[in-house]
């Protein structure tokens, strides 16, 4: 067995964590990998966006299944490149991938097909959106940049100024290149955020276990977006209720949509949501494993990963049983390099991951590392690492997670003091701390939850005017 990982970040270095440790024992290879996933496989220096060269080398490795971490080779259609060479793909086509891709194309299909989001408008022109903008009349306003932005494309603006200066960045200044040549303008959606990740086969869906990013740099949410600067899972205000919310009024419906629009999706569905008053709402798609969302996952499957990941790139997760999950909570906390989201200074030394992972229930991912000379490990992105840790309860996960990162040393090192502090009560007092009890879910619950939503999708693909356009409003 020969698994062929793509990426070089946190998320693959977790992804090769986890896969190291089946049962199947599988030959790991990690496509261009980094000094924390050379420790678990065998790295080969091919960079994730050269498409050519990776569909070159899995003709030459013929690997069992090629797992693709990040979202830019997805999208210039690495999958389907290597589907056509007869190679089992976790992660879907150029078609599927536009779900990330493109703001607008996701935001057309989410309408076409009724599915919960926020109203929009689409802008080409930087004169015509600032035109709109400038006669807003409700506050905030949210800019997306279209194209692919690493987590950085989404701007909230409170007034018309700022948000003239966001289109201005994206538009005139092209501050995210491409991505920026059109935008979308979204209302503001109040409420709870939360991400969910489901493993689809385009037939089946495996949902798994909730978990909750920090999206801005500074403490409290606030400052720029980033790709992620901390995690926790699971999410105590995600309960069944909602999750079956979640499922029915967005999961089920999107796997619908790509069925009748004839897009082949295997791989990983991400969705962020709001949880506004009316329920969830969308805010964006993802198509493969969120980073620093992927690390939390890993470490609280107790199953084995490469099954279920086999299984969904040759369709056939209908076969799989749900995986179970450690009772425990993950904390993860992301020690980012200074300047981290802006520009940043690369090949600091880093010392202490050694020392940090000697606490207990502690690994460390590294995302942002090269390798130096004599076996040093050295900054070279602006996340650096992922430090997490299991814990009894959130309290002590956190602790964990925080001590281990006091022991990681690098210049310019800063974290956000506040992951997984969410559950603060609105007045400023801590929110009474509880283990987390739920029982790992019924396998036999989960086998009813899936064959209702294959019921479901098979209603959905049989009711006449599925694809109607919307109505008003």
């Amino acid at each position: 067995m020969k698994v062929l990982v793509v990426g070089s970040g946190g998320r693959e270095h977790a992804l090769c964590w986890k896969l190291a440790q089946s049962p199947l024992k599988p030959e790991l290879v990690c496509v261009p990998g980094n000094p924390g996933t050379a420790r678990l496989a065998r790295n080969v220096a091919v960079q994730a966006s050269d498409v050519p060269g990776l569909v070159a080398l899995a003709k030459k490795e013929k690997p069992d299944l090629v797992l693709v971490g990040p979202e830019d080779p997805l999208v210039a259609g690495l999958a389907d490149k290597l589907r056509a060479q007869g190679l089992s793909v976790f992660g879907p086509g150029a078609r599927g991938a536009r779900l990330e891709g493109s703001k607008v194309f996701a935001k057309e299909l989410l309408l076409r097909h009724r599915i919960p989001c926020a109203q929009d408008r689409v802008f080409e022109r930087s004169g015509t959106a600032k035109s709109y903008l400038e006669n807003c009349t409700q506050w905030p306003q949210v800019i997306k940049a279209d194209g692919l932005a690493g987590g950085k494309g989404v701007v909230i603006c409170h007034d018309p100024k700022s948000a003239c200066q966001a289109v201005d960045m994206l538009m005139e200044q092209k501050a995210l290149g491409a991505a920026g040549s059109k935008i979308v303008v979204e209302e503001f959606l109040s409420g709870e955020e939360a991400s969910v990740l489901a493993i689809t086969d385009g037939e089946t869906i495996l949902i798994l276990e909730p978990v909750q990013d920090h999206k801005q740099v500074g403490e409290g949410d606030t400052g720029p977006n980033t790709g992620g600067m901390g995690v926790y899972s699971p999410v105590s205000s995600l309960n069944r209720r909602l999750q079956h919310q979640i499922e029915q009024r967005v999961l089920v419906p999107t796997l619908h949509a790509l069925r009748h629009e004839e897009i082949e999706f295997r791989g990983l569905l991400f969705v962020g949501l709001m949880m506004t008053d009316g329920g969830p709402r969308v805010l964006e798609y993802n198509v493969r494993f969120g980073d620093p969302e992927c690390q939390a996952l890993v470490r609280r499957m107790k199953s084995d990963l490469l099954p279920i990941l086999l299984a969904a790139a040759k369709g056939e997760l209908a076969k799989i049983e749900p995986p179970e999950w450690d009772e425990r909570v993950c904390v993860g906390v992301v020690a980012a390099a200074e300047g981290y989201p802006g520009p940043v200074r690369k090949g600091d030394a880093i010392d202490g991951i050694g020392e940090a992972e000697t606490l207990a229930d502690v690994v460390v991912f590294q995302a942002g590392t090269s390798a130096g000379q004599g076996g040093r490990v050295l900054t070279n992105g602006g996340r650096v690492l992922c430090i997490s840790a299991l814990g009894k309860d959130l309290g002590e996960a956190r602790e964990r997670a925080y001590a281990a990162y006091d022991k990681i040393r690098f210049a310019g090192k800063f974290c956000r003091h506040d992951i997984g502090e969410r559950h603060r009560s609105k007045d400023g007092g801590e929110a009474e701390e509880r283990p987390h009890r739920r029982p790992a879910r019924d396998p036999r619950v989960a086998r009813a939850m899936r064959a209702r939503i294959e019921r479901r999708i098979r209603a959905s693909d049989k009711t006449p005017g599925a694809d109607a356009p919307p109505g008003p409003g």
